[in-house]
């Protein structure tokens, strides 16, 4: 047990897939996994274990925000020795080139958090996935013919934000979209020595206004969450 998640120790698989809603990740649990056991609840953040086609695997939500899956994903690698965490959710895009419900895979995070310097002193602004498990995710995108965009994603601490400038997000740092999490996952995993990924489908558009209730991203995130349940077959 940890402060923050209350399994025991071999309750949680090797490999994590991170939704940050916590009944995303019961509904993931209860359409893909076998045998899926509530294995904590703490705080109402909820997380499975279970096995998908044979492989075992622990579905876990993050919650919101860089500190929130900061302490979680810290806990699950340092305390439960996992070794992959895959971040799954959404995405608001910065370009008209992605449409709604695009699938979008992190080939980088670019952020203004001060989540990693103060952290480990860590000063630079721009982190990296696991270049190994980006591959097997694409690889196994191409194999099951879901067609995914990769690039640049702005990760910020602020939702409602009267400073930020998507455009020149767009064009100063090559971000093409914004969501909260994937620079404190990929830094966790980077002075932990392990692996992540952040893979995200887009609920709206900054630049075309298009945007998706929180029913239709329940029903539409499905192709993300495959794509990510398969991936893992290949780890």
């Amino acid at each position: 047990m940890t402060p923050h998640i209350e399994a025991k120790k071999g309750e949680i698989a090797k490999i994590v897939i991170m939704p940050g809603d916590p009944l995303r990740a019961k509904m993931i649990a209860e359409t893909y996994l076998e045998n899926a056991k509530l294995v904590t609840g703490v705080r109402g953040i909820l997380g499975f274990t279970g096995l998908y086609k044979g492989k075992e695997i622990t579905v876990m939500a993050s919650g919101m925000g860089c500190a929130s899956i900061g302490i979680y994903s810290y806990e699950l690698y340092q305390d439960y020795e996992v070794d992959v965490i895959i971040r799954i959710g959404s995405v608001g895009a910065y370009t008209k080139e992605l449409n709604l419900y695009d699938v979008v895979l992190a080939e980088n995070t670019y952020s203004d958090s001060t989540f990693a310097k103060v952290q480990d002193g860590t000063i630079e602004n721009i982190l990296y996935p696991d270049k190994e498990l980006n591959d097997k995710i694409k690889n196994t995108a191409l194999e099951n013919g879901i067609p995914i965009t990769t690039g640049t994603i702005y990760c910020s601490d602020v939702f409602y934000s009267d400073t930020v400038d998507y455009k020149k997000m767009y064009q100063n740092y090559h971000c093409i979209g914004v969501e909260m999490e994937s620079f404190a996952l990929f830094h966790n995993a980077n002075h932990l020595k392990k692996k992540a990924a952040c893979l995200l489908t887009v609920s709206n558009n900054f630049e075309t206004n298009e945007e998706t209730t929180s029913e239709e991203r329940q029903k539409a995130f499905f192709t993300m969450i495959e794509l990510a349940l398969e991936a893992t077959l290949n780890l």
